[in-house]
């Protein structure tokens, strides 16, 4: 015990009291990383892949049926070749306006969003003279694309600690001597009013919060209102009454199962035989040499079980706390010459009542600079996806990797002076994810 002598009593608590630090399970089995019992997330995934009908309140606009038909590839809950449309353009002062989008003849127009749905209900028997299907006009030249995002594994990434993913953007920042710098956005927790966390989920990092992104993804994506977004892009042909998503005998909603889904769900796995592989390994050591994983970051570890977020509405549990997981990313923003220029639009993802009562808190996050910013990719399952980046134009990991400017600039120098050899092992390592 001498060895004990002149140690502070705090970091010997830390040393015989922290929760040991274990691995995130991993797999694309459909099970549980131990969140919840395997019955109940396989009914949390029937949820999930539920489609969705008129009754059920499905549209007026909207893009999918069911969750899962974005999220499916390979198993429910992953990333998906499906895309959305999202347009704007610049005001008379430079900053980026949402469009105006007439409907039903020109009756009505949608303003205050982004996103231009694909699909609407009508005309349909009920209402056979009412056309709504959006159409971008001429005026919005400001126009991308964004893939269908992973969402297996993101209950750890909603685990770790607001001030975890704070430190790492300062870190990396000091370490590159300003050239990298990843940018936090501090975003409302819509079903915890007045609060706010570390945005760290979908394209631009516009929720904190599992539940939130559901609710937000449920009215935009479905056009089903809930309980966190209780509006309707448009009344007409609308003839479910709101909010559409209402409790069931359990007494959750269904965006509560799907976000009790997500958190549940394993991380991706690597491929075993590839990663293991003298290549791989070669790949990855060069992968790190050269800077990628300054923004791909190797690992994260999850705050401690019993920690309460999301503004106090969420107390992670066993399953999530204290766990080490790979995402090779680092949920920051940044700009790699990629952005597409459109600026998170508040009421459309948080919903008009937050707008409202958060808007001085709001202004104080610096939204703007972000327009041109994007989420780092992480890159855990990367090999399933035959389409990358955000908006699914690069096709080979090739094409990615040559399109990483801006911060990334210096890191893309030196992956174009190594040897064929050595980029073969890259791509060989990125294979392995």
């Amino acid at each position: 015990m001498k060895i004990l002598i002149g140690i502070p009593a705090f970091l010997l608590a830390l040393f015989f009291f922290a929760p040991p630090l274990s691995d995130a399970p991993t797999g694309f089995d459909n099970k549980s990383n131990g969140l919840v019992d395997d019955a109940t997330h396989t009914a949390d995934q029937v949820k999930f892949d539920e489609i969705e009908q008129l009754a059920d309140g499905l549209g007026p606009l909207y893009n999918a049926q069911s969750c899962r038909e974005c999220h499916q590839s390979p198993v429910s809950g992953a990333s998906s070749q499906v895309t959305e449309l999202r347009v704007g353009h610049n005001g008379p002062h430079g900053q980026f306006e949402t469009p105006s989008i007439p409907i039903a003849h020109g009756t009505e127009v949608i303003t205050g969003r982004s996103l231009v749905n694909d699909r609407a209900i009508c005309p349909n028997a009920a209402f056979p003279d009412k056309e709504i299907q959006e159409r971008v006009p001429d005026t919005e030249n400001i126009r991308t694309f964004r893939l269908s995002l992973n969402l297996l594994g993101d209950g750890f990434v909603e685990a770790v600690a607001d001030q975890s993913l704070t430190d790492l953007a300062k870190q990396q920042c000091k370490n590159s001597h300003g050239k990298i710098c990843g940018q936090v956005l501090f975003v409302p927790v819509v079903e915890a009013p007045g609060q706010m966390g570390v945005g760290r989920f979908g394209w631009k990092d516009q929720h904190a919060s599992l539940l939130s992104f559901a609710g937000d993804a449920y009215l935009n994506e479905m056009g089903i209102t809930n309980r966190l977004q209780p509006d309707e892009v448009t009344k007409i042909c609308n003839t479910v009454s709101e909010p559409n998503d209402t409790p069931g005998p359990d007494g959750l909603a269904d965006i509560d199962h799907f976000a009790r889904f997500i958190r549940a769900t394993k991380a991706p796995a690597p491929d075993a035989q590839l990663a293991g592989g003298a290549v791989a390994q070669q790949g990855r050591a060069l992968f790190e040499k050269i800077g990628c994983a300054t923004c791909h970051v190797a690992a994260l570890t999850t705050a401690p079980a019993g920690t309460k977020i999301n503004g106090g509405t969420f107390t992670i549990p066993s399953a999530l706390g204290s766990i080490t997981f790979h995402p090779w990313g680092d949920f920051l923003m940044h700009n790699v010459g990629t952005g597409d220029g459109i600026l998170q639009t508040i009421p459309e993802h948080y919903g008009r009542k937050v707008f409202q009562q958060m808007s001085g808190y709001l202004s104080k996050q610096d939204f703007e600079s972000s327009r041109n910013k994007i989420r780092t990719a992480p890159l855990w399952g990367v090999r399933l996806r035959p389409r990358l980046m955000h908006d699914g134009a690069s096709l080979t990991f090739l094409d990615a990797i040559a399109r990483h400017r801006g911060e990334a600039e210096q890191v893309t120098d030196k992956f174009e002076k190594l040897k064929p050899a050595e980029k073969e092992a890259v791509f060989a390592f990125l294979r392995s994810l």
